[in-house]
């Protein structure tokens, strides 16, 4: 057989080969989706049950009857409102310190040059590899020090120096993608290093932007270590430590759990909903560029 032919029937076989690959590609994350699926159906199921029918064996995956007094029952055992308020207060602070701090110093770091950069950014990365158990105990002494102990000040200002590394490296990927030029321009016309910064960087930067504060707000409201940790009144509790009072020593209330479980996801669900062409966005261009 000729190369000419040869080509040619490589080129037949090609397609087929393509659309198999594509195929099995589509099969395993529709497999993939359906796995993480299973635990939030089974938690919604079961937060519509019975407090015996969570337990029957083989399981029911659809309630019957459903019980949708478990939803106010629940809501109304742990005061949800104000726990929802509370945890929303937490969230909202830490969400625009972390956007802001790890954006300013990611600017630092993909825009600036100055000695030992790059050092001191391998330096904020290997803080990746710290354990956050071990620093529990010095943390909590430090804060003890300082008074903030049944107060959200140890839950926010710490994210107010730096954004945490991991938010930072996401940023300075990004913004490395974004054209030197557009800054050299800016400051050729006079601008500062800050309003370059504002009005250039930031409004391009959108997307990552969106994809790190949904990050960090994802972590402060399900956060349940560090107001364990920190609050000890009631009226201070989040919703994370409010699901406690579901569980004790002789009986777990597992049909209110499920059902105040369900109402504290919603919102992170509804948050991602809207803001997910952003946060796709922002992930994929982070890694255009070492």
């Amino acid at each position: 057989m000729s190369h000419l032919a040869r080509t040619a029937s490589r080129r037949y076989r090609n397609p087929w080969r393509r659309y198999l690959f594509r195929a099995t590609l589509h099969a395993t994350l529709i497999a993939m989706g359906v796995a993480f699926c299973v635990p939030f159906v089974w938690l919604v199921g079961s937060s519509l049950k019975e407090p015996a029918q969570i337990w029957v064996y083989p399981p029911e995956w659809i309630p019957h009857p459903v019980r949708w007094a478990n939803y106010t029952e629940a809501l109304a055992k742990i005061n949800f409102l104000r726990l929802a308020l509370n945890t929303l207060t937490v969230s909202v602070f830490f969400t625009l310190g972390l956007a802001f701090s790890a954006s300013f110093c990611a600017y630092g770091f993909a825009k600036l040059q100055f000695p030992g950069r790059d050092l001191i950014f391998m330096v904020l990365l290997s803080t990746t590899m710290l354990p956050g158990i071990v620093l529990m105990i010095p943390q909590f002494i430090m804060f003890k020090y300082l008074g903030w102990i049944d107060t959200y000040l140890p839950l926010i200002v710490p994210v107010y120096f730096g954004g945490g590394a991991f938010n930072t490296f996401l940023l300075r990927q990004f913004y490395r993608t974004i054209p030197a030029e557009l800054s050299d321009a800016a400051r050729i016309d006079g601008c500062s290093e800050f309003g370059i910064y504002a009005r250039i960087i930031l409004p391009l930067a959108k997307p990552a932007l969106t994809a790190v504060s949904i990050f960090g707000f994802l972590f402060a409201w399900n956060d349940f270590m560090g107001p364990l940790i920190y609050i000890n009144s009631e009226a201070k509790k989040t919703i994370a430590l409010g699901l406690g009072a579901f569980v004790n020593v002789y009986q777990t209330q597992w049909n209110w759990l499920m059902a105040a479980s369900v109402t504290m996801t919603l919102p992170t669900v509804l948050i991602f909903l809207a803001a997910q062409r952003y946060f796709v966005q922002g992930i994929v261009l982070t890694g255009m560029r070492g």
